[in-house]
């Protein structure tokens, strides 16, 4: 049952005192005051009173042995009609009160001296600027702390949060749009289940969506039973029948994967949805402004939106215009500056990297290895490269960003594995990092661009019993396979592509990691990075970066570095440079080629 309810002509109050008689839990004692006489000056919280000048004598005896903390109820009178009102979780450890000089000594229980050291930093929500109802402001003003709700056994919890995270659900409550970007394995998805558990039994919320990548569905299922087991919710999946029977159903919260909003779009404008709240995991998914899902995605805006990314910024300022048009459309403009940008996002931006957050996490250690090619595979390389230049050269002023990019992706295709002789020099190198590693009976991730050089590996090391994690298996295997290499400890070899298992995956059981190729964007090879360096780890994590000379992928490098610099800038001040993305000129520069005046194309956009 929600804890709210409606009061027409009073604000219910209901509080924890830690002195209450227990000789009779409806008569207070005559030696404490009445709380509704109390001046302005006085202030309360749950479990320990701070009042003003001048002090009431709230013990004038020895209190009795094993007192407990009762619930006292108070009316204050209030002119706002229909203000909420909130019962306040009881101390179900006894506490012992002695007086002596003035001084309360407190002797409690584990349990309660844990609850005590938590109200040394409550989390309190701060309101944004948005809020302009006076009730509304009332309404989020008089709460308490956001931990006080999920204490005693109302909303119990099955571990307890940590103060960054307690901080991240004060953020989310109030606000009706709201970025939650905190760096990868900080536990979003926690924090936006919990507010979003909080809202419901409030009475503030009756249904939610949440859009996130197909791989992640069942991790939010999974994150739900633990996290809030009393909410209903379903994922949408199946045929087109099931789908529609799905999305009418009586889940309070429904999954859905960002590509069956393609399928869905019409069934959900015909019926007309709507929901109390929205959230899109990994909402870099819709930078792109212009694209067929961001669109989707603007015409399912809830009552309440929030977005959820580690990488709100992967190549330019204009990703977070997109994401913006979906939280609260026109609030940016393309051409705003940005100074101005941050300002206005000040109030509904919330990033922590894990420096802050966690500042205990083991270190995590990156190894470049330049890699020489054999030479075969060196023989076709260059091959590959002249005449693929000698034809970008032919197109004349024809050239498109595409037929650079293609390139690009043939020749770094190559440094992997040589399509005429099979040879591949990364491959000898990756057998001899990994046969010590494993023999240590550690476990490692294998990440690359694509499918192919993934399925290549696990036939050479099938000795070693790889599994495979990428969009070319069932997601029912690929559940399998993962929930195999994190369970058995015997599997200790997981090979994945950065599109599949770059984002929303807690693979904390690993401590190795290996990038076979790079990605062209930094902040993609540090979310996957971040599966396993993330909360939760206890060892060092270990990251080797393979890389060959004199190629295609030391030119990107180069520009790679650059642009982690501006990345690193960007995560500094939540928004940063206006621009991240490679240039025109620096993408034609790989191969010393002139730059086409008609040229409005990106490589970001040919890559998306």
């Amino acid at each position: 049952m929600p804890l709210s309810s409606k009061q027409a002509t009073s604000y219910l109050i209901e509080m924890c005192l830690a002195g209450y008689s227990s000789q009779n839990e409806n008569q207070a004692s005559q030696d404490i005051p009445v709380v509704s006489s109390f001046p302005l000056s006085v202030c309360c919280q749950v479990h320990t009173w701070y009042l003003g000048s001048p002090t009431p004598q709230l013990f004038s005896h020895a209190p009795e042995s094993h007192t407990v903390c009762r619930v006292r109820t108070v009316h204050v009178p209030a002119s706002i009609p229909r203000v909420k009102s909130y019962r306040f979780p009881q101390i179900e450890r006894p506490v012992s009160l002695n007086m002596h000089n003035d001084s309360v000594e407190v002797q409690t229980s584990a349990r309660l001296q844990s609850l005590i050291h938590e109200r040394t930093a409550p989390a309190r929500s701060k309101l944004p600027g948005s809020l302009v109802s006076m009730q509304e402001r009332l309404f989020y003003l008089l709460q308490p702390p956001v931990q006080t709700f999920f204490r005693g056994r109302q909303l119990p919890l099955p571990a307890r949060p940590f103060p960054y995270q307690w901080q991240g659900i004060a953020f989310l409550l109030p606000r009706k749009f709201a970025l939650l970007a905190d760096e990868m394995g900080l536990g979003k998805t926690m924090q936006a289940i919990l507010t979003l558990r909080l809202l419901y039994h409030l009475g503030e919320i009756n249904n939610a969506l949440i859009i996130c990548p197909k791989p992640l569905v069942p991790n939010w299922l999974r994150e739900f039973r633990f996290w809030a087991p009393e909410i209903s919710v379903e994922a949408v999946v199946g045929d087109s029948s099931l789908r529609s029977l799905l999305w009418v159903g009586p889940a309070i919260v429904k999954v859905a994967n960002y590509e069956l909003l393609h399928r869905d779009a019409d069934f959900l404008s015909q019926r007309g949805a709507s929901f109390d709240l929205v959230i899109l995991d990994e909402a870099q998914r819709i930078k792109n402004a212009e694209s067929k899902t961001a669109s989707l995605v603007r015409e399912l805006r809830g009552q309440r939106n929030w977005a959820l990314s580690g990488t709100p910024i992967e190549n330019s300022i204009t990703d977070l215009y997109s994401i913006f048009e979906f939280l609260q459309p026109k609030l940016l403009q393309p051409d705003m500056p940005v100074a101005q940008i941050k300002d206005l996002l000040r109030d509904y931006v919330l990033r922590r990297t894990k420096e802050q957050a966690a500042p205990d996490l083991p270190p995590k250690l990156i190894r470049d290895v330049a890699i020489e090619l054999g030479a075969r595979q060196r023989e076709s390389y260059d091959r590959a490269e002249q005449e693929g230049v000698i034809f970008l050269k032919s197109l004349g002023r024809q050239i498109t960003v595409r037929h650079v990019f293609e390139l690009i992706i043939r020749l770094k295709q190559i440094c992997n594995f040589d399509p005429a002789s099979g040879e591949s020099a990364k491959l000898q190198q990756l057998y001899s990092d990994l046969e010590e590693v494993l023999a240590s009976g550690r476990k490692a991730l294998i990440f690359s661009q694509w499918v192919e050089p993934l399925q290549q590996i696990a036939a050479e090391f099938r000795a070693w019993n790889p599994v495979q994690f990428h969009g070319s298996l069932p997601p029912a295997t690929r559940q399998a396979n993962l929930h195999r290499f994190q369970e058995d400890p015997a599997c200790r070899l997981l090979l994945l592509t950065y599109s599949s298992g770059g984002v929303g995956l807690n693979l904390q059981c690993a401590n190795y990691v290996f990038l076979f190729d790079r990605w062209w964007n930094p902040a993609v090879e540090e979310q996957a990075i971040n599966r396993v360096h993330r909360i939760g780890q206890k060892e060092p994590v270990f990251v080797t970066r393979y890389l060959v000379p004199d190629t295609i992928e030391s030119r990107i490098q180069e520009i790679l570095d650059r642009k982690r610099q501006l990345f690193q800038e960007v995560i500094g001040d939540q928004l940063g440079p206006a621009s991240l993305g490679l240039s025109h000129e620096e993408l034609f520069g790989l191969f010393d080629l002139p730059l086409p005046d008609q040229h409005v194309q990106s490589i970001e956009r040919c890559a998306a």
